[in-house]
């Protein structure tokens, strides 16, 4: 028979604040998830929170998910050619 397989949590924290209400809030449900057999991952925490968590040695046992960066994409509004100035315009 295999093993159950580990059901991931994931909690966007992104409007949550960086204090230590918070952290100790992150903290208990972190623990609750592992006694109930759970993995847990925090999305989207500001740079604020980040910087708690790692000043408290919780990096490790929060498991903050690394911020993704936005795609970039260009819009095309028109195709450009390159040309010289004295080329005419055809």
């Amino acid at each position: 028979m295999p093993a159950p397989r580990r059901s991931t949590i994931v909690c966007d924290v992104g409007a949550l604040a960086a204090d230590a209400a918070t952290l100790d809030v992150l903290a208990r449900l972190r623990l609750t998830a592992r006694r109930l057999g759970r993995e847990l991952h925090l999305r989207d925490a500001s740079q604020e929170l980040r910087d708690l968590v790692a000043f408290a040695g919780l990096a490790e046992a929060l498991r903050l998910e690394p911020r993704g960066q936005p795609e970039e994409r260009e819009q095309r509004l028109g195709v450009e050619e390159e040309r010289e100035l004295d080329d005419p315009v055809t």
